[in-house]
């Protein structure tokens, strides 16, 4: 009789390390202790995958509520990039040098030890420059449509959780890129289907303020992702022979894009 509550307790704990673990990983907001060693800070980490959409539900609530407060002081543009270095400055930009490296990688090298080699390299490149910054325009232009304070939340709120979700999906559909060490081979070890379940009824909890705006929008962005998310494990199988932690924050970044890509068309139709 006083074994269920302590294991209630324990599962708790468990979770709420995963959790924080997460926070820690994909952003710089300050989180309270939740590992006494780096063998069980790593153990919630690998956990703490499946609330990756939970997290870009925080970042894309923060970054939606500061663009629709800034939006109400300042011309849209001007907002939207407050935003966007909120956004940045909240998340270490770890998505964005993603996208640099892997334009670098893909747009550089021409066999799979030469886009491996430019992974591996810190330095940004011609490739990376010109994609991150037509990722950001992009970005920026996208956001800059948004009529609403609603639509700005939602639409954030659901790119910010789709877009980390699919990640998780690639790190089952992937093997992690064996002979180098990084975030796919570390996070993907023991992730089976049933976690990937998870973190996507945490998405469709996140999509639910999208879809009672526009139910075409939501279904437009999840036929779009799953098509994305199917191409590019296609294309980095051929390539590379799996996935690296910069492959999962590029496959990110063009799922929030995604989102806001059909959000705005449906918004064009109305």
């Amino acid at each position: 009789m006083t074994q269920a509550p302590m294991g209630g307790w324990r599962g708790w704990r468990t979770e709420r390390a995963a959790f924080l673990a997460a926070v820690q990983f994909l952003t710089r907001i300050p989180v309270p202790a939740y590992a006494a060693n780096a063998d069980e800070a790593k153990a919630a980490l690998r956990r703490g995958v499946i609330y990756f959409p939970l997290v870009g539900l925080i970042v894309g609530t923060i970054t939606g509520i500061t663009l629709a407060l800034a939006s109400s002081i300042w011309p849209i543009l001007v907002a939207v990039l407050l935003a966007l270095v909120i956004e940045a400055w909240m998340t270490g930009a770890f998505h964005e040098d993603a996208v640099a490296d892997f334009c670098d990688a893909f747009g550089g090298g021409w066999t799979r030890e030469s886009i491996l080699t430019i992974l591996r390299d810190s330095r940004i490149g011609s490739f990376g420059t010109v994609g991150l910054g037509l990722a950001l325009a992009l970005r920026v232009s996208l956001l800059t449509t948004l009529p609403t304070t609603l639509w700005i939340i939602a639409s954030c709120i659901a790119a910010g959780a789709l877009g980390r979700s699919l990640g998780l999906v690639m790190m089952v559909m992937l093997p992690p890129v064996t002979d180098r060490e990084g975030l796919a081979k570390d996070l993907a070890q023991q992730l089976a289907w049933r976690e990937v379940g998870l973190g996507m009824i945490f998405t469709a909890v996140t999509m639910v303020p999208l879809l009672l705006l526009s139910p075409l929008a939501v279904l437009l962005a999840l036929f779009a992702s799953a098509g994305w998310v199917l191409w590019l494990c296609g294309y980095l199988r051929r390539r590379i022979g799996g996935v690296t932690g910069d492959c999962l924050g590029f496959a990110t970044y063009v799922g929030q894009l995604l989102v806001l890509l059909a959000v705005v068309a449906m918004l064009g139709m109305k």
